[in-house]
């Protein structure tokens, strides 16, 4: 093995943006004509190597081009030229959950094995840093190795680590300290790369110790030139032998070096490239759509493993896949054009669409047995709890008090928080035109509701309509034959009213099972056939919230003062901060004479809901934000919009947090907003969840390269510091700030280029100056909600995870369809998990060749000194399972299966 003074691997490359400053068919047709000249370039030389960036997305989309082509791929990957896999899209691993990053492995592990394997490599070359359980996710998945650019920290000197994830799991990185295009500069110009790689080893000599440096050689968007086998050999010497090599042989047939350094944790330092945090934040919307798509297919998948007897795979698949391109490094991150972000939009909402359809059709199956005045209620998540089901109900008459029945006779509490208009048109019209009324009829549908009964007199007609009839059958043969004859002999005016039953919005108490269902009925209160449910109903004036466990006052500023259970208070919550932003969508930057807006000029509170089961207080605040940036781009317009923001704060009976919701229509440009939680003690450090872990954080972020190290972090399912806990509903960024005695969490940041050639905080354009006015978010209405839990004892004493859960994840309440006035259906359980601060990031139907149908249950320790979980359910055996699927171990279970899960393990088991 000669050392790093005298060999050189060449890795032939290249990085596939699929979607960026241009949209993704555009992209893909540059890609077809790369790709295209890679097959032909290893074709005509068995000893040309390439390896195509991770990710399968780019091997799909060139095949539905050109399909008559697989069977060239299938030939250079089964001979070892073309390196495929493991991911199916390179992603933003801050940007989605984790069970996305797991499916996307699974579905990149898959599509490469279908065209002769995977590399065994996780290729990361481009994220902009690295999750904390990344190692894990991988080395559960027995890939060994990883290989990356960005984040890692100064302390690695070498050109590989040990990186190891919070539960002790290591892979060997590659650690790519001069980007993934490091051989670029050495083949400038073909005759001199002898003298120019010498120069470049001797650079860097102190990286490699005795492995041969490893050149790789490619860019964004771009095959390698088809003569650089050529070039190599030409080049290659006894004095410096070359070889070309695909990553994966590189790393496990060149290298030797013993890897000493260990890095812990996630991949966010500044100190040998960008991380671009400002993308955590730019572009709100497709934050939120990527997480109402993940949700949405995490209840479709739980509903149709548990309560459905089809298989809708495939559909959840084509879900899945949507999401996975959309968590790509230059889409969910909203750095790309606007046409590229709405492409993105619309993938997300398709893909929700897609297990919307799944998850409706997985319910209608046991709403089935649950009458048509009766409501059936789902619950996600894995454990019982009693949450508010909000469901259109009919109006009782004035004085009466209605409740909630369910099936075991236990009757809950209904509170009437709306009632809906009875008159729903009042026509006067000519006798010949009562046909045109008859048309609007559809069977027995009209105006969105159903046809009870109708009354027919000279000159009047009257539609009485209900959501469940109440009379017979309606036959529209009949009536129009009736109204015919009626028009005929009263051909002057007549009067068309049309009227529903008295209908109103109520919240009820549900207690649902664990994965489970359950069923009730709202009517007129009976006390002598109910067992009413005692509870500490929630509370409300015009400035204060409670409900036995939290309480809310609203200061005079609209700022909330917030008591925990255990006495904590939280002044200040939801002060308002916003300031200028010149920067683009990859960083935020302050302009040079910035001007901070905190002081509303206007405060009103009005009292919306006062419980017993929900209250509710609307605060609306009037800021005067400036329009703009100046022309000078480093001064605030002095031009200001009036700005109201609407902050809805709602308690909820049981609950021990305090629910905010911001709105407000977006008329300024060029701007960071941010909503501030005033701390009651400093605090050195935050911790925030998201991706299987919960991270802690100082006060500051490690740079030293070419980008200014603002300690803005990620967040996904919550972010705590010191007394406080805030439950998100999205990834977010979040700062502490004032040496730690504020938390702030971004609303918004609107801005107007993807990258800016000259940035106060940033070295180097992460992109073509291309103007990107979407991102601006003007006449945008910006809502943001997440809740509030005060806790002397951080997030652990709150349990915030359990707690984060609950929050993002409403129960699923449809109406019944079999035959009024039936019984109800008993309640059923399906999957319960129990154990302290444990995540189950999925529930599933798989199906084995050998075993048959099963369920998938991944489950996380979130906690750095683990858990015994407990899970019941109606299955006899357990097989614990890798991340791939793959079976490692068997067990019994008809009593249920005991786990002992280490510190912040991730574990996959299927039920059967």
């Amino acid at each position: 093995m000669q050392n790093s003074a005298d060999s050189a691997v060449f890795v032939p490359h290249f990085h596939w943006d699929r979607e960026w400053y241009e949209p993704f068919q555009v992209f893909r047709h540059r890609l077809v004509t790369a790709v295209d000249t890679v097959l032909e370039t290893a074709e005509a030389n068995p000893d040309f190597r390439f390896t195509v960036d991770g990710q399968m997305a780019a091997i799909e989309d060139y095949l539905e081009m050109r399909p008559e082509n697989r069977d060239r791929v299938v030939a250079l990957v089964t001979n070892g030229q073309l390196a495929i896999g493991p991911w199916l899209i390179l992603l933003d691993e801050f940007l989605c959950s984790g069970e996305t990053i797991v499916r996307n492995l699974q579905m990149g592990w898959a599509a490469a094995a279908d065209l002769g394997g995977s590399m065994p490599i996780g290729y990361l070359p481009d994220m902009f840093g690295h999750v904390a359980q990344m190692p894990q996710i991988l080395a559960r998945a027995g890939i060994e190795h990883a290989a990356l650019w960005r984040g890692v920290p100064g302390s690695v000197d070498g050109h590989a680590f040990r990186w190891r994830a919070p539960d002790g799991s290591e892979v060997r990185t590659e650690f790519l300290f001069d980007g993934y295009d490091n051989g670029l500069d050495v083949l400038l110009v073909p005759d001199q790369i002898g003298r120019a790689l010498g120069e470049y080893a001797e650079m860097t000599a102190g990286r490699w110790g005795n492995d041969p440096l490893l050149a790789m050689a490619g860019t964004d968007h771009n095959a390698p030139d088809p003569q650089l086998a050529a070039w190599l050999r030409r080049a290659s010497s006894d004095e410096r032998a070359i070889t070309i090599a695909t990553l994966d042989e590189y790393i496990r047939e060149h290298v030797r070096d013993e890897v000493s350094a260990v890095v812990t944790g996630e991949l966010r330092s500044h100190v040998r490239g960008n991380i671009l945090p400002g993308v955590l934040s730019v572009r709100l919307a497709l934050k939120q759509r990527m997480a109402v798509a993940e949700r949405t297919v995490d209840h479709a998948e739980r509903m149709n493993a548990l309560w459905s007897r089809r298989d809708d795979s495939p559909f959840l698949a084509l879900a899945w896949h949507k999401i996975i391109e959309s968590s790509a490094h230059d889409s969910v991150v909203g750095s790309g054009t606007d046409e590229t972000s709405d492409q993105v939009e619309a993938r997300l909402a398709e893909a929700a669409q897609t297990a919307r359809a799944v998850r409706d059709a997985a319910l209608a199956e046991p709403a089935a047995r649950v009458p048509s005045d009766g409501y059936l209620v789902a619950n996600p998540l894995p454990f019982p709890r009693t949450a508010l089901a909000e469901v259109d109900v009919v109006a009782p008459p004035e004085g009466t008090v209605l409740v909630a029945t369910a099936d075991d006779g236990s009757a809950h509490p209904v509170q009437l928080v709306s009632q809906a208009p009875t008159v729903l048109a009042d026509e006067r019209m000519g006798a010949s035109q009562l046909e045109r009324v008859l048309r609007r009829i559809h069977r027995r549908e009209l105006f969105g509701r159903l046809i009870d009964h109708y009354e027919l007199t000279p000159g009047s007609l009257v539609f009485h309509l209900a959501e469940v009839p109440s009379s017979g059958p309606f036959d529209l043969l009949i009536l129009r034959r009736e109204v015919a004859a009626a028009a005929a002999a009263h051909p002057g005016e007549w009067r068309v009213l049309t009227l529903e039953e008295a209908r109103a919005t109520a919240l009820v108490p549900v207690d649902v099972p664990a994965s489970g269902l359950t069923s009730f009925r709202v009517a007129p209160s009976d006390s002598a056939a109910a067992r009413p449910v005692a509870f500490t109903p929630a509370t409300a004036t015009t400035r204060t919230l409670a409900n036995g466990l939290v309480e809310v006052t609203v200061a005079a500023d609209g700022t909330l003062d917030v008591t925990g259970a255990d006495g904590t208070v939280l002044y200040g919550v939801g002060r308002l901060v916003d300031g200028g932003d010149r920067g683009d969508s990859y960083n935020y930057a302050p302009p040079a004479r910035d001007v901070l807006v905190s002081e509303p000029s206007e405060v009103t509170t009005e009292l919306l809901e006062d419980g017993p089961l929900r209250s509710r207080i609307r605060v609306t605040r009037v800021y005067e934000w400036p329009a703009a940036l100046s022309s000078e781009r480093d001064v605030r317009d002095t031009r200001t919009v009036p700005t109201p923001v609407e902050t809805l704060v709602e308690v909820r009976a049981g609950e021990p947090f305090v629910r905010v919701s911001t709105s407000f229509l977006n008329q300024s440009a060029d701007h960071r907003l941010r909503f501030h939680v005033p701390l009651p003690e400093r605090a050195a450090r935050s911790a925030s969840a998201g991706q299987f872990a919960v991270t802690e954080r100082g006060l500051t972020a490690e740079g030293g390269w070419g980008e200014y190290p603002i300690p803005t972090f990620p967040a996904s399912g919550f972010v705590s510091a010191g007394a406080a806990n805030v439950l998100l509903d999205h990834a977010t960024e979040y700062e502490l700030v004032g040496d730690g005695s504020e938390l702030a969490i971004t609303l918004l940041r609107a801005i107007g280029s993807i990258s800016v050639n000259i940035h106060p905080l940033r070295d180097e354009p992460a992109a073509s100056e291309i103007p990107a006015p979407g991102a601006q978010d003007l006449g945008v209405r910006v809502e943001n909600r997440f809740a509030v839990v005060p806790s002397a004892t951080g997030w652990q004493g709150a349990n915030a995870v359990a707690l984060a859960e609950d929050f993002r994840n409403d129960v699923l309440v449809t109406r019944g369809t079999a035959p009024a006035n039936g019984q109800l259906p008993p309640a059923a359980n399906g999957v319960r998990v129990e154990g302290a601060d444990v995540l189950v990031s999925g529930v599933r139907r798989v199906t084995d060749a050998d075993r048959g149908a099963g369920t998938e249950v991944r489950l996380v320790a979130m906690n750095d000194t683990g858990t015994a979980v407990r899970v019941t359910g109606a299955f006899t055996e357990a097989t614990t399972v890798d991340l791939l699927g793959r079976p490692l171990s068997t067990t019994q279970a008809a009593d249920g299966l005991e786990l002992a899960l280490g510190p912040w393990e991730i574990r996959t088991v299927v039920v059967r």
